[in-house]
């Protein structure tokens, strides 16, 4: 008797479809392990060298707490400036224009660009410093950048919101610019809370691109930090210390991302 993956149920079909994705994952991560370990001297002294990587610690914390503040302001001033373009982006005023513009420019440019159009070519077109230094004028650039993304995410979310919310909230009374801002926008944000961490997630990998703002000892992210201890001890462990440091952050937050997107799911 014939028999086919067809005639398996869909849930055992998912189950054994990324059990085999694993096994094969496995496989060739350990093939690639066993042809490496060829050459494990040569790679262990020049990126897992233990007596470099001592050497970055504690220090290396305070660019990890770097790394978190600026993506933290980045996303909380970002997603801000987001909800601000999305609304205008929806309004039928002039505004709407400037919303567009904005989002289609940020969105179009490189971010490393951004960055060093606002850490270097605005402060040299009107002669201004920004207050703590070229690398918040790189964090504004992320700023910029995020709400770009972002509003996007939030239109959506608005759009998503069922039409009879808003005129359940008309016929209460409600005009239209009180009924998107206190009845739409709050259900368009629980909706966009997934794609918005996984916004997130993104942010604090950007935040690698500061490296061309330039930083003083103190104000160093992982990347920089990374860089800074490539060339101290002409080594390339710090690298791989601060890349793991980053692994630490973002593969908790992208488990938390597909928690959220399955949890919407089973409520909608």
């Amino acid at each position: 008797m014939a028999f086919s993956l067809s005639d398996i149920r869909p849930t055992l079909r998912r189950r054994f479809a990324r059990g085999s994705s694993y096994t094969i994952a496995a496989a060739v991560l350990i093939l690639l392990i066993i042809y490496a370990s060829r050459n494990w001297e040569l790679l262990s002294r020049n990126f897992f060298n233990a007596e470099v990587a001592a050497k970055l610690f504690p220090n290396i914390f305070i660019a990890l707490g770097n790394t978190l503040l600026y993506t933290l302001v980045a996303f909380v001033f970002g997603t801000l400036l987001a909800i601000l373009l999305a609304l205008l982006k929806i309004s039928k005023g002039p505004l709407r224009w400037f919303a567009i513009v904005f989002i289609e420019i940020f969105r179009g440019l490189p971010a490393l660009l951004t960055i060093f159009i606002f850490a270097f070519m605005l402060t040299m077109a009107f002669q201004f410093r920004w207050p703590g230094g070229n690398m918040w004028g790189g964090v504004v650039a992320l700023i910029f950048v995020t709400g770009a993304y972002s509003a996007e995410i939030v239109r959506a979310g608005i759009d998503a919101v069922p039409k009879g919310q808003r005129e359940a909230a008309r016929s209460l009374g409600m005009s239209g610019l009180p009924t998107t801002v206190f009845v739409i926008l709050p259900q368009a944000i629980r909706i966009v809370i997934p794609p918005l961490t996984n916004e997130f997630v993104l942010l604090l990998k950007d935040t690698a691109l500061l490296f061309i703002a330039g930083a003083t000892a103190f104000q160093r992210e992982l990347t920089t930090f990374g860089r800074d201890g490539l060339t101290t001890h002409a080594n390339s462990t710090p690298l791989v210390v601060a890349g793991l440091l980053y692994l630490l952050l973002t593969i908790p937050l992208t488990y938390l991302v597909g928690m959220l997107e399955k949890r919407m799911a089973v409520k909608k």
